[in-house]
């Protein structure tokens, strides 16, 4: 039995997370990256079974949830941004799977200082003070890590206001599937 309504709906579904999931990102700056262009949805229909998956990078969970810090204590007392950033976050900084080394993190951290143009400054003339990239990405990695990453929910507020909505077209897509089949079995 083909249930092509109920394909049609699940794929606007995958559709409108997707586009609302590059859209919010898109708004936060971040959409310029890999994780803006692996945002994807796949469906699949096997024997009247139907799996919708949604894929992008690995480090798009972190980016949605946020991160605690390992020790927000250890945040400069310079910093603009204070505190734990996701303390209801099931992710942490030191722990998981997704490990990698600090030294990694601090060089694509100065990757994107320098990407940005970011750089020390003196604090009375406001003139650009020693110090590299390198060292500016070794400070800003050091702070997200004992911080941690705010959450963003990019894909959890589309995702769940879509699925709110989805319930009841997917019942009334399927009754009409049904239907359809009905009566083109009565015609036969």
């Amino acid at each position: 039995m083909d249930f092509l309504k109920v394909n049609k709906i699940l794929n606007d579904f995958g559709k409108y997370v997707v586009q609302q999931s590059k859209s919010n990102l898109t708004k936060d700056k971040k959409g310029n990256g890999a994780l803006y262009n692996s945002i994807k949805y796949k469906l699949d229909t096997e024997k009247d079974i139907f799996l919708l998956d949604f894929l992008m990078e690995n480090y798009g969970d972190f980016v949605d949830q946020g991160v605690k810090g390992k020790d927000p204590s250890k945040v400069s007392p310079n910093a603009k941004i204070k505190g734990q950033q996701a303390p209801n976050s099931q992710f942490k900084f030191g722990s998981g799977s997704m490990r990698g080394t600090f030294n990694k993190f601090a060089l694509k951290m100065s990757v994107f200082a320098k990407s940005k143009n970011i750089r020390f400054r003196q604090g009375s003339t406001g003139k650009f003070a020693k110090g590299n990239y390198k060292s500016m990405g070794y400070v800003i990695a050091r702070n997200i890590y004992n911080r941690g990453l705010k959450p963003t929910m990019f894909f959890t507020k589309p995702f769940e206001q879509a699925f709110k909505r989805l319930t009841p077209e997917l019942t009334n897509a399927y009754l009409l599937d049904i239907e359809q089949a009905i009566i083109l079995g009565t015609k036969k």
